[in-house]
């Protein structure tokens, strides 16, 4: 049976360490994405960033914030969230488009996370690195592509040149103005952020402090037999990956694959099913702190519940299809 673990004292160290400035970090990083999302727009340059992906966004019948957005997701994915948040807030796209436009991204927000996954796991496991990771990208572009699909079938085609509907036809331009009205409004989204995203950031400390997610994840990795397929090492490597995440996972999966206990095979095939089945806790644990910075709670949710399903059900068909190639 589960137990809570044992809590240190909630000192003033302990605080700093695990509380306030992981919070600042991403407050910071939040604030940094949503400031260039107010730029971009009071510039209106996402009709620039918009042309990079217009005919993928139009093929989807997206409007070309979308489109915008997606070219922005390759250098920031919070500015890319935050452009996205601005043209709902002001009723230029609706929810259902911008949940597409937020499946949409996966691909290239994946891709600016993919440098770091690949340099955490090249020295512990070489060349099965390069295949994991490039399951995992194939995952994310399917996922782009089923966007592309799924918009163009859900969504009416935009009306012939428009871009973000209202937006007032380029000339010449008056930065001051448009920066200051940049300011103004990234001070207001400002204020909702910081409502949402503190008391949030500040609620999942707590739960993981007390032990809910390690209860949750020692429940799950204790209802596994159904990956009876696997190895006992690969099910010590998939535990870990619940328990402690990638980077624990990865040491034991290289003391595995250096001794001869796993194949490169079963490595990747256990790094895949662990962060599948991670996907839930990481997506509360991680995501919705940052989420509730650009959108309401419960839109917020809807979104991460939407983004995150449609990655598990990527990375479930990827997995199967590599499962069947190489373990079949």
């Amino acid at each position: 049976m589960p137990t809570a673990p044992v809590l240190p004292p909630l000192d003033a160290a302990l605080l700093w360490q695990d509380l306030l400035w992981p919070l600042l970090r991403l407050l910071l990083g939040l604030s940094a994405g949503l400031l260039v999302a107010q730029v971009l727009e009071a510039l209106q340059w996402t009709r620039h960033l918009a042309r990079l992906a217009g005919p993928l966004a139009r093929a989807a019948h997206l409007r070309e914030v979308a489109g915008a957005a997606f070219s922005l997701s390759f250098v920031s994915p919070a500015a890319a969230n935050g452009l996205l948040s601005s043209s709902y807030s002001n009723a230029e796209i609706g929810q259902r488009e911008l949940m597409l436009a937020n499946i949409f991204n996966s691909f290239p927000a994946y891709l600016v996370h993919a440098p770091g996954i690949f340099f955490l796991t090249w020295p512990v496991l070489g060349l099965p690195a390069l295949v994991y990771l490039g399951l995992t990208l194939l995952a994310a572009a399917g996922r782009t592509v089923l966007a592309v699909g799924l918009a163009r079938w859900l969504l009416p085609s935009p009306p012939p040149g428009c871009t973000v509907c209202g937006q007032t036809a380029p000339g010449k331009q008056d930065w001051p103005a448009s920066l200051r009205r940049a300011w103004l409004r990234f001070r207001a989204r400002l204020r909702q952020m910081l409502l949402f995203t503190v008391p949030v950031y500040v609620l999942m400390f707590f739960l993981q402090r007390h032990g809910f997610f390690e209860l949750a994840e020692q429940w799950l990795a204790g209802h596994m037999a159904w990956l009876a397929f696997l190895p006992p090492e690969a099910l010590g490597v998939i535990v870990l990956h619940l328990l402690a995440e990638l980077g624990a996972a990865l040491g034991a999966a290289g003391s595995a694959f250096q001794a001869g206990g796993l194949s490169a095979e079963e490595i990747i095939m256990a790094l895949m099913v662990g962060n599948i089945l991670s996907t839930p806790m990481r997506a509360i644990r991680h995501q919705y702190p940052a989420y509730a910075g650009f959108y309401s709670p419960g839109l917020a949710l809807r979104l991460i519940l939407v983004n995150q399903g449609f990655r598990a059900a990527s990375m479930v068909v990827v997995t199967w299809a590599y499962y069947q190639l190489a373990l079949c």
